[in-house]
């Protein structure tokens, strides 16, 4: 049994997260229900900071809040002094209602409307993210109406493929996001957008895939996108003040994944920009960096209890839950795999093999596949780990199923950071048709 953060068990038998109990947990705020260990997402933001502070490396740790953004989550980042990758209006006003500093928010996204890049402006957010020419064209119109001037990045495909799912690769050349190195669409948009008086172009941005456990592809795409900065300072006098390699940091999800430490990926970058920049006489930019899941994946546990069962003479053994695709789309979507435990007893010898089923009238519906557990039947209460990334910011209302509550537990207290949903909540923007 692998064990993440202050997760363990206590005296009582039982699991525990953040000094308490999972079982209380699940009585006082009922199931399925999403728990946060905020001091193993704390850790890991510092841990990430400190590489880059050792290093004496000017650099921006982004929290990248697509993988679970809410206001406490918005406010735990900041709190850690992190900055904020958001993707949609929805994300930017969480972010803005949260409180969180405006000038350390860097807005993303392939397909930014109008009325989204208006709320950025506004609130004079850090820096946009500039990710086709479509994008550049609404941008210069906008600004110039308004007569803002935006501090903005290039999003560039190297053309690096991680080694991960192809749902979720985003660095090759067949991408809908970024503008293409090899193909010149990097260069004809640096060249639009440098004589723009609207624009302070900071830099570059990539992003070459997630769920990643090697630094080599961060160092190929490194290598890539400064020697077109070599190239662009001779035809263009263009110097990156900022150089953002995105994130994708892989964490442990089974004993098949070997993740490697925060510090190795931050202390493998750094070393590989500051000879690549040394080597071709270039000013030393400004790291930029965006961790999402490896913050916040590993430090989430979704409680279910369990109801229903189905056993099918030498075949299989099924066990509901009472969630499923809806409160995790992910093994539905591209076959992820999870661990789990029974969190009543998560010492107890394993006898079973079962199946984890969710309650989704869907035959696709199933978490985890041929987990190894003690004797499990009804009200047993199943512990999944690292739900934390994906999990509720994917969550949905399939079968009118209202989503989890989500608490954030640390140092034995528990906070209610987001209510569980009601029928009345599902309803409340339905109309009737007469």
């Amino acid at each position: 049994m692998y064990f993440y953060g202050t997760t363990g068990v206590n005296n009582n038998g039982h699991l525990e997260i953040g000094g308490v109990d999972s079982l209380e947990l699940a009585k006082n705020f009922g199931t399925p229900l999403y728990v946060y260990d905020v001091a193993l997402i704390r850790e890991r933001a510092r841990g990430f900071k400190q590489a880059f502070e050792e290093q004496q490396v000017r650099a921006q740790v982004a929290y990248a809040s697509k993988a679970f953004s809410t206001v406490a989550m918005v406010q735990l980042a900041e709190e850690e002094g992190l900055s904020l990758d958001v993707v949609s209006g929805g994300e930017l006003y969480t972010a803005i209602t949260a409180g969180f500093p405006a000038e350390r928010i860097h807005f993303h996204g392939n397909n930014k409307s109008r009325e989204e890049l208006e709320m950025a402006l506004e609130h004079q957010i850090g820096c946009i993210v500039i990710d086709n020419f479509h994008e550049i064209e609404l941008l210069k119109d906008i600004c110039s109406e308004k007569s803002t001037k935006v501090n903005i990045l290039l999003r560039v495909t190297p053309g690096i493929e991680a080694h991960t799912h192809d749902y979720i690769l985003t660095g090759q050349e067949d991408s809908k996001f970024g503008f293409d190195l090899q193909n010149g669409q990097a260069e004809e948009a640096l060249a639009e957008v440098l004589p723009y008086d609207y624009f302070n172009v900071l830099g570059l941005h990539c992003h070459i895939g997630s769920q990643i456990f090697e630094t080599t592809g961060f160092l190929l795409a490194a290598r890539k996108i400064v020697e077109k900065m070599t190239e662009w300072k001779q035809k263009l006098a263009f110097e990156a003040e900022v150089l953002n390699l995105g994130g994708g940091f892989g964490i442990r999800y089974t004993n098949e994944d070997e993740p490697i430490p925060p510090a190795q990926y931050v202390s493998a970058i750094i070393k590989e920009v500051k000879l690549l920049i040394d080597q071709n006489s270039l000013q030393m930019p400004e790291i930029w960096i965006e961790p999402g899941r490896s913050l916040v994946g590993d430090a989430g546990i979704t409680l279910y209890k369990i109801g229903s069962s189905k056993d099918v003479p030498a075949v299989r053994k099924y066990l509901a839950v009472d969630g499923g695709m809806s409160d995790n789309i992910r093994p539905a979507l591209y076959q992820a795999k999870y661990e789990a435990v029974l969190a009543n007893k998560p010492l107890a010898q394993t006898s079973d093999t079962v199946s984890i089923a969710g309650k989704c009238c869907e035959s696709g519906d199933m978490l985890i596949w041929d987990l190894p557990l003690p004797e499990a039947g009804k009200d047993d209460l199943l512990a999944v780990f690292c739900t934390g990334a994906y999990g509720y910011s994917m969550a949905n209302n399939y079968n009118r199923i209202p989503r989890p509550a989500v608490v954030f537990v640390e140092n034995g207290n528990a906070t209610l950071v987001v209510k569980r949903e009601t029928y009345e909540d599902l309803i409340k923007l339905d109309l009737p048709l007469k």
